[in-house]
């Protein structure tokens, strides 16, 4: 599969030669990872997505530095001659000169502890070992048997229906307990962005620990390492690559869907099988990868809202280190083997080929919303922090989403401009009218926000808060209708069918 940009390594004795190219514009903006054939390819990666990965810590645990950190993108091509980690610190070390620090910060996490009345059995190592979650209607039970506490501990911080309740902090064990032990414990289940059980009839997982197994689950601060940037240089970028063959599919048959698929399927299947039914309008908007949303494909309607098509390709497959097919499963930016946006690119290519796709984008003035200063609650930035918004409280460590579950969205955003912070919420509402600063605030904030997605929003009051009420109760800011540049996607030209397989 062509590789978007290069870092590349060259053999030799030392750390002879370097080259690093840009990355180009992608659909899937993630790094990815693999090793091929004796060599590693790190590609469309943020310097902080190779710093994390140098020194095996979370994105967030990346403190410090210039905003381009988060915002340019790299790709790495090095021969395997040691470990990836060890590798990435020479090279950001030798060329983006970067000088970092590791230290101890206190982190939000979930600690297990024994309570008044321990109501756990010992285990005698009958039966199987591990954990079963049994759902119910209003509830779900988990039954554990021959279990440690630390392995208890990491068991709950990966069940779905306790992630209204933990919110992705980690769990660790501070039950002091040895040995493995039964148990089972139920409680009402609280999905992150989704709407509570009733009040009446829930049982939080907190009383759950509590009251069956005689245990604590409390948020604490867990020491965690993180890693300070102190100075950093972007490196210096040869020239662009030459542009290659254009991506394609090595075959694709495209019929008229016979109803067998539900219009608007897609599925990647293990070896690059490629099956999708969709519209005409579905099928621009996976080929430019959902980031126009669909009433912004502005074009012949009565083809682009036509009948479906069933599309049936193979596409390349990424390898691994032993020249075989990459593990099976969605791994992020990379589906049963194949690069997301690799395929989508390959899809606009055939829309090209067998429908006569023209197509353009420009802005125009559609109908959208300004933020507007009304008695701003901003706070000046703390010096030090990189400019960036992450999912979780502020630095007072308040989370009200453990009062109020109809409001699962807590967005922290530092050293950040007002208009960064309206295009971060542009990216939070895709589809929604777009957003724009219309403040006049100079200079960069500290903020933080809690609100509900739109799917829990409802006529009566029930909790939720609406991203305006937020907005303007919580920061002073007021969403103001009026009409925005907007940047849509016209089609010029389009087949309201395929031409001959």
């Amino acid at each position: 599969m062509r590789l978007l940009a290069l870092v590349v390594l060259f053999a030799g004795s030392g750390f002879a030669q370097v080259e690093i190219r840009a990355s180009r514009p992608n659909t899937m903006p993630e790094m990815r990872s693999r090793l091929v054939r004796g060599r590693y390819e790190v590609t469309n990666a943020t310097a902080v997505d190779l710093i994390r990965t140098a020194w095996g810590v979370d994105a967030d645990k990346v403190v410090g530095g210039p905003d381009w950190l988060d915002l340019d993108r790299f790709d790495v091509l090095a021969p395997s001659t040691e470990a990836l980690p060890v590798l990435l610190r020479r090279i950001l070390a030798e060329r983006f000169q970067l000088a970092a620090r590791t230290e101890m910060k206190g982190a939000p996490a979930y600690a297990i502890s024994v309570g008044r009345k321990l109501q756990v059995e010992k285990a005698d190592g009958s039966g199987r070992t591990g954990c079963e979650l049994n759902p119910g209607g209003d509830s779900v039970e988990l039954v554990c048997r021959n279990m440690t506490m630390a392995a208890f501990a990491s068991a709950v911080q990966g069940v779905r229906e306790a992630s209204g309740y933990l919110f992705g902090y980690p769990v660790v064990d501070r039950t002091g307990l040895t040995g493995e032990w039964n148990f089972k414990v139920e409680w009402s289940p609280r999905v992150a962005m989704r709407a509570s059980p009733a009040a009446a009839n829930a049982v939080t997982i907190f009383d759950a620990f509590e009251k069956q197994l005689g245990l604590k689950l409390e948020l604490i601060q867990l020491p965690t390492q993180v890693v300070g940037v102190e100075s950093v240089k972007k490196p210096t970028l040869n020239p662009a690559e030459a542009a290659g063959t254009p991506l394609q599919f090595e075959v694709a048959d495209i019929k008229p869907g016979d109803g067998s698929l539900r219009c608007g399927y897609i599925d990647i299947q293990r070896g690059g099988r490629v099956r999708i039914d969709m519209t005409l309008r579905g099928l621009v908007l996976e080929a430019w990868g959902a980031q126009i949303p669909p009433d912004r494909i502005l074009g012949d309607a009565r083809a682009l809202d036509g009948p479906c098509f069933e599309i049936v390709a193979k596409a390349p497959v990424d390898e691994d280190s032993s020249g075989g097919a990459n593990t099976a499963g969605w791994k992020g930016p990379v589906w049963n083997g194949v690069d997301v946006d690799s395929m989508r690119t390959m899809l606009r290519a055939l829309l090209v080929e067998r429908f006569g796709l023209q197509a353009h984008t420009e802005d125009r003035l559609l109908a959208g919303y300004e933020l507007v200063a009304t008695k701003p609650k901003l706070r000046r930035a703390e010096a030090g922090n990189r400019a960036g918004c992450r999912e979780g409280p502020g630095p007072d460590g308040k989370d009200p989403r453990l009062s109020n579950p109809m409001a699962p969205r807590l967005v922290t955003c530092r050293n950040m401009t007002v208009a960064r912070f309206a295009a971060e919420l542009n990216g939070m509402f895709p589809g929604a009218p777009r957003l724009v600063d219309g403040t006049g605030l100079a200079g960069r904030y500290d903020m933080t926000i809690n609100f509900s997605p739109a799917s829990l929003m409802t006529a009566e009051p029930n909790g939720a808060i609406s991203l305006a009420e937020a907005l303007n109760g919580q920061l002073g800011l007021k969403l103001q209708a009026r009409k925005v540049t907007t940047p849509v996607l016209v089609v010029d030209r389009v087949d309201a069918g395929p031409r001959g397989n």
